[in-house]
C-alpha cells in the first residue's frame, strides 16, 4: 500500500510517499527556518502564506521523486491536528481536493501519532529486532509538546504525563534568546554546549508530582543565573543579557541547561517505566529526539532517524498506514475539520 502523507502543522512544508507504512519511497521537506530565524520564533501568518506558496511543488516532487503517478497512490493522509491554524488548513485544502480530484480515500493523522510512527519508518519486517513491541512508552518532545503516552498497542494511546507549562523544545527556544543563541534552540544550545561545562550552574529541577512536566520554572531560573553571573538585577531586559556574556559562559550555560533538561526526561521516564512494568519498549520521538545528549542517556530506546525527527510527510503516512491496520476508516473529504488543540487520545 502506497500512501502519500501530507504535514503542514507548522514551518515545514512537507511531503513523501511511504509503502506499508515502513518504505519511504520519498520525502521532501521545506522548511521555513531560515525565514524565522530573523524572528526567533514562528509567525503563524507568515508560516501559512509560505505553505502556500509551496505546496503543490512538493507534492509533486514527492510523486516524481517516489517514480509514482496518482494511479499507483492508495491513500492520502494529512496531519489535520493539532498545530497552527492557518498551517493546517493549507495542508488539509491541498489534500481535500487531491482526494475529490483523484478519487483516493482521505485520513485524517493527529500529529503526535504521526511523530510516534516515524519509529516505525525504514524497519524492514524480517528485521524484527528493531522493531517497537508492545505494550510501550513513548516521550513526545517538541516545540509545542511533552508528554508521556502508554501504548498497550497498534493506534491506542493514554496520555499518563503531559507538561503544565512550556513543553521542553520551547524552554530550549527561551533559553536560547536569553544566551543570544539563533533559533531553533534545540540545534544552537547542542552545538554551543559542545564547549562548555555541563556541571558548571547547578539549575533546579522542577518538583511536579507524577509524571507530568513543568519548565517554566528551568527557563526562569537560567534567567536568575545569568543575571547573577553578569552582574545585573532581575529587572535588568532579558534581550540584552546577551551582549554581556564571554563564548565561555555562553558554553556553560548551554550544557548545563541540556543536562538539566536531559535528566528532567531520563527521570520522569525511569517512573513511568516503574508505574508501568509491562512496558517492553521505550520510544521517543518529536524535534527534540534529535538531541544526541539524550540520545547517549536512554540508549535502549528506539529513537527516529535524525532526519525524521522533525516534521515530515513520511511520518504521516505511516501514522495512517497503522491507522487502516486498526480499521480506521476515510474521512469524508467535504467534512474534514483541522484542530488547532486537541489530544491524541481523541
Amino acid at each position: 500500500m502506497k500512501i502519500l502523507g501530507i504535514e503542514t502543522s507548522c514551518d515545514e512544508t512537507a511531503a513523501a510517499v511511504v509503502r506499508d507504512g515502513v518504505e519511504i519511497l520519498s520525502n521532501v521537506v521545506v522548511s521555513q527556518i531560515d525565514i524565522f530565524a530573523e524572528y526567533g520564533g514562528v509567525i503563524p501568518e507568515v508560516a501559512a502564506r509560505s505553505h502556500l506558496e509551496v505546496m503543490m511543488p512538493v507534492v509533486e516532487k514527492a510523486l516524481a521523486d517516489a517514480d509514482c503517478t496518482w494511479d499507483d497512490i492508495d491513500a492520502i493522509a494529512v496531519t489535520h491536528a493539532p498545530g497552527l491554524l492557518g498551517s493546517l488548513l493549507i495542508g488539509t485544502l491541498t489534500a481535500r481536493t487531491l482526494a475529490i480530484l483523484h478519487n483516493k480515500p482521505l485520513y485524517a493523522v493527529h500529529h503526535l501519532k504521526s511523530h510516534v510512527y516515524a519509529n516505525w519508518l525504514d524497519v524492514g519486517r524480517a528485521d524484527t529486532a528493531r522493531i517497537p513491541t508492545f505494550p510501550l512508552l513513548a516521550l513526545v518532545i517538541s516545540g509545542g509538546h511533552t508528554q508521556i503516552l502508554y501504548m498497550p498497542g497498534h493506534n491506542q494511546f493514554e496520555i499518563i504525563g503531559t507538561t503544565h507549562d512550556d513543553a521542553v523544545g520551547e524552554c530550549f527556544d527561551k533559553v536560547a534568546k536569553i544566551l543570544g543563541l539563533p533559533y531553533p534552540g534545540g540545534p544552537s544550545i547542542a552545538k554551543a554546549g559542545k564547549n562548555g561545562n555541563p556541571n558548571k550552574y547547578r539549575l533546579p529541577h522542577p518538583k511536579v508530582e507524577g509524571l507530568d512536566f513543568s519548565f517554566s520554572g528551568l527557563k526562569t531560573a537560567v534567567l536568575r543565573a545569568v543575571q547573577k553571573e553578569v552582574g545585573v538585577p532581575i529587572s535588568y531586559p532579558s534581550h540584552k543579557l546577551a551582549e554581556l556574556l564571554i563564548p565561555e559562559q555562553v558554553a556553560d550555560f548551554a550544557a548545563s541547561f541540556q543536562r538539566t533538561a536531559v535528566e528532567i526526561l531520563c527521570e520522569k521516564l525511569e517512573l513511568a517505566l516503574k508505574q508501568h512494568p509491562d512496558v517492553r519498549s521505550i520510544i521517543v520521538a518529536g524535534g527534540v529526539s534529535a538531541n544526541q545528549e539524550l540520545r547517549a542517556a536512554l540508549p535502549e530506546a528506539y529513537f527516529p532517524a535524525p532526519s525524521l525527527s522533525g516534521d515530515n510527510g513520511a511520518m504521516v503516512a505511516a501514522a495512517a498506514y497503522y491507522e487502516i491496520m486498526s480499521g480506521v476508516k476515510p474521512i469524508d473529504p467535504y467534512k474534514l475539520n483541522i484542530y488547532p488543540r486537541i489530544s491524541v487520545e481523541q
